[in-house]
C-alpha cells in the first residue's frame, strides 16, 4: 500500500500521530540476519505505519542487499516498506533492476534521492548512463511505472549543505521541481531546531507544495554521535540542547536519557504545530532509543489497539507481496524457518492453485531445493561455531536443543527464530525427550478451543476459537524406528511420516495424497480456516532441506578444521531418520507421543 494512502486512511479514522522507522543495510550476513530479527521485534512492539531501507550505492553485493532487505521485509515479515533509490553509482540498468525487484516484491514506495558523492570522490558527479538530479530519477520512475509507486523526496529544513550561502529560496525551488516531477511526500533531513523547521514548513506550503511533510527524527544515543551527526549534516544545535548535554557528555546512560527527553519535547512541539502528524525515526539499526521516544510521547498502541490490529490474521505474519496475499495454508515443517519457506515457494505463484493456496503439491517447482539458494543455514561459518560450538556426540546436540527450549539460544541450524511461549505446556516433555537422545526439531501442543485473542495461542479475527493437534517432529536413531512403527500400528489417533537421508519413506496415513490440518480456527461469518497442514509431498521437500542443512553444518566444521564434529554430523545424516507424529485426538489432555517415545 502507498504511504500516502496509509497516512490519509489513518488520518480519517484516528487523530493519533503515526511513525515509521528507517534502517540501513548492514555489511555482514550476520548483521542482516540480526536486523531482520530487530525489525520484526520493533514492528510487534510498536506497529509502525511503514519502514524504509536505505540504498547502498557501493554496487555489487551491497546494492543487492538493499533490494533483498526490501523484498524480505515486504514478503516475509509483512512490513510496509519504502526503498531508497539514489543516482550515485547507478547506471539506468541498475536502476531498472532495483525498481523491478521492488515492484515484484509488492513494494509501492520509493524515496528518490540524488545521493551523496561516492567515498572516493570529493564532489558528486553522475555515473555514465545515469541521472544528474533526483527530479530526473522521479520522472524516469513515473515514465516506467506510472502511479504504481508513491515517490518520496528529501527536504532540507536548514538548506542543502552543498548550496552556496544557504540559499533557502533556491533550495525550495529545487524541492518544488521534485514535487512537480511527481514527488508525493517529503521526508526531511535530521534537525534539532524546531522553530526553524516550522518556519520552513510554512514556506513549503506557501510555495504551493501540498504534500505530506514527514520530519526525520534522529535519536540521541551518545554525545559523540550527537555531535558527529550534526556536523556531518551541517545542522545547527540549539543552545538548550548544548546546555543540557554538555555537562553530562561523559555519562552515556544519562546522555541517552536526557537526549531522549529533548527529542520527545521536540517531537511534541512538531505534532502541535499543525504541519506534522507523522514522525520518521532514523533508528541507526538500534532498538531501544526509538521505542523510548515513542513510549515517552505516549503514542505507542494501547492493548485494545494491538488487539484490533490484524497482526495475527493467520498463525504467521501475512505477506504483503501481492502474489502471496491470498496465502492461507502452509505446511508445518517450515514453521520455524519462515525465510526458507518463502524463498522456496517464491516461484510457485506462477502456477494456478485452488483457493489461493501456496505450497500445493501440484506445483512442478515444489521439490526444487535450489529455490532456497545454496546456503540454508542463515549464519556465517564463524557464527555457527560461536552459537553451536563443535558437537561430537548426541548429548552435545541435545544440550543445544535444551538450551534453545529454555530460551538461552536464539536459533538452531534448523530453526531461524527463537522459541516462544507456545511450547510451555509440553516443554518439560520436550526436554526429557532430548535427554533420552530423541532430538526434537519442531512441535506444537494440543489446543482445544482457545479464544482467538489469547496472547499465546491466539490468531485470526476476534470472537473466534482456535484449535491445534499436538505435533512433534524429531530425529530418531534408525535402530529405534521398527519398534516405534510397531507401537503405532494399532493406534488410530497417531499418524506419522518417517524418512531417512536416502529417501526411504514409511507412513500410516490412510491417504498419502491428502493434507492433515493440524491448526484451524472458527470465526463468525466465515469458513473454517485451516492454515497449518501436514502432507506427504511437503514432508518430502522438507526432508531434502533438512538433510541439506545438516550437510552445511558439517561443511562448516570442516572449514574450521573440526574433523571430529564433521564426522559426528555425518553420522546424524547416516544413522538418524526424520519423523513427525500428529496426535489427531486434540481433545485428550494426555501426551501419548511423549509416553510412546520414552518407551522405545
Amino acid at each position: 500500500m502507498k504511504i500516502t494512502e496509509k497516512l490519509e486512511q489513518h488520518r480519517q479514522t484516528s487523530g493519533k500521530p503515526t511513525y515509521s522507522f528507517e534502517y540501513f543495510v548492514p555489511k555482514t550476513t550476520q548483521g542482516v540476519q540480526n536486523l531482520y530479527d530487530r525489525m520484526d521485534r520493533m514492528y510487534e512492539a510498536s506497529l509502525p505505519q511503514f519502514i524504509d531501507i536505505t540504498w547502498n550505492a557501493g554496487g555489487g553485493r551491497l546494492s543487492h542487499l538493499s533490494t533483498d532487505l526490501v523484498a524480505t521485509a515486504q514478503s516475509v515479515l509483512g512490513l510496509e516498506t519504502c526503498m531508497h533509490l539514489t543516482c550515485t553509482n547507478m547506471p539506468i540498468s541498475m536502476i531498472d533492476d532495483a525498481l523491478e525487484n521492488a515492484y515484484h516484491s509488492g513494494c509501492q514506495n520509493i524515496l528518490a534521492l540524488r545521493g551523496d558523492p561516492p567515498r572516493d570522490a570529493e564532489n558528486w558527479a553522475p555515473v555514465e548512463g545515469g541521472f544528474q538530479y533526483a527530479k530526473d530519477l522521479i520522472k524516469y520512475i513515473k515514465s516506467k511505472y506510472g502511479d504504481h509507486f508513491a515517490i518520496g523526496v528529501a527536504g532540507y529544513p536548514e538548506c542543502h549543505p552543498e548550496l552556496p550561502n544557504k540559499d533557502v529560496k533556491l533550495d525550495l525551488e529545487y524541492l518544488k521541481q521534485k514535487i512537480d516531477a511527481g514527488g508525493d511526500f517529503i521526508i526531511t533531513q535530521m534537525f534539532y531546531d524546531v522553530d526553524n523547521f516550522i518556519n520552513w514548513c510554512s514556506q513549503v506550503r506557501a510555495a504551493g507544495m501540498d504534500v505530506p511533510i514527514i520530519p526525520g527524527i534522529m535519536p540521541i544515543t551518545t554525545y559523540a554521535a550527537f555531535l558527529r551527526r550534526a556536523q556531518w549534516g551541517q545542522i545547527s544545535i540549539p543552545q538548550h540542547f548544548s546546555s543540557r548535554l554538555d555537562p553530562i557528555k561523559d555519562d552515556d546512560e544519562l546522555v541517552r536519557d536526557i537526549g531522549t527527553n529533548l527529542i520527545v519535547e521536540m517531537c511534541q512541539k512538531l505534532l502541535d504545530s499543525g504541519y506534522v502528524s507523522h514522525l520518521h525515526i532514523y533508528t541507526m539499526n538500534l532498538e531501544k532509543a526509538p521505542l523510548m521516544i515513542l513510549e515517552r510521547l505516549n503514542i505507542l498502541p494501547t492493548e485494545s489497539e494491538f488487539n484490533a490490529h490484524p497482526l495475527a490474521v493467520l498463525p504467521w505474519r501475512k505477506s504483503l507481496n501481492p502474489k502471496r496475499k491470498n496465502e492461507e495454508v502452509r505446511p508445518i515443517f517450515w514453521k520455524r524457518r519462515p525465510y526458507s519457506y518463502v524463498a522456496r515457494t517464491s516461484q510457485w505463484a506462477v502456477d494456478e492453485f485452488p483457493n489461493g493456496r501456496f505450497g500445493d503439491s501440484s506445483s512442478p517447482a515444489f521439490g526444487d531445493l535450489d529455490l532456497c539458494g545454496s546456503d540454508l543455514i542463515r549464519q556465517s561459518a564463524n557464527k555457527c561455531l560461536e552459537l553451536w560450538s563443535t558437537p561430537t556426540s548426541i548429548n552435545d546436540v541435545a544440550f543445544l536443543v535444551i538450551n534453545y527450549l529454555n530460551g538461552n539460544l536464539k536459533c538452531l541450524p534448523w530453526s531461524d527464530i527463537p522459541i516462544n511461549d507456545e511450547i510451555n505446556p509440553i516443554k518439560a516433555h520436550l526436554i526429557e525427550l532430548n535427554q533420552h537422545s530423541i532430538i526434537t526439531i519442531n512441535s506444537q501442543p494440543q489446543v482445544n478451543g482457545i479464544r482467538s485473542n489469547d496472547k499465546i495461542h491466539g490468531w485470526g479475527p476476534k470472537d473466534g476459537y482456535v484449535y491445534q493437534k499436538q505435533y512433534l517432529e524429531f530425529m530418531l536413531p534408525k535402530t529405534k524406528l521398527p519398534k516405534l512403527i510397531d507401537t503405532l500400528k494399532n493406534n488410530e489417533f497417531l499418524t506419522y511420516f518417517a524418512i531417512d537421508s536416502q529417501g526411504d519413506l514409511l507412513s500410516n496415513h490412510p491417504d498419502n495424497s491428502k493434507s492433515n490440518a493440524v491448526t484451524w480456527g472458527i470465526f463468525p461469518g466465515r469458513e473454517i480456516l485451516q492454515p497449518t497442514i501436514v502432507e506427504k509431498i511437503s514432508f518430502l521437500a522438507w526432508k531434502e532441506e533438512f538433510y541439506h542443512i545438516l550437510n552445511e553444518w558439517k561443511l562448516n566444521m570442516n572449514k574450521y578444521d573440526k574433523p571430529h564434529s564433521a564426522q559426528f554430523i555425518q553420522s546424524l545424516i547416516d544413522d538418524y531418520c526424520l519423523v513427525n507424529i500428529v496426535d489427531n485426538d486434540y481433545i485428550s489432555p494426555d501426551d501419548q507421543i511423549h509416553s510412546i517415545l520414552l518407551s522405545l
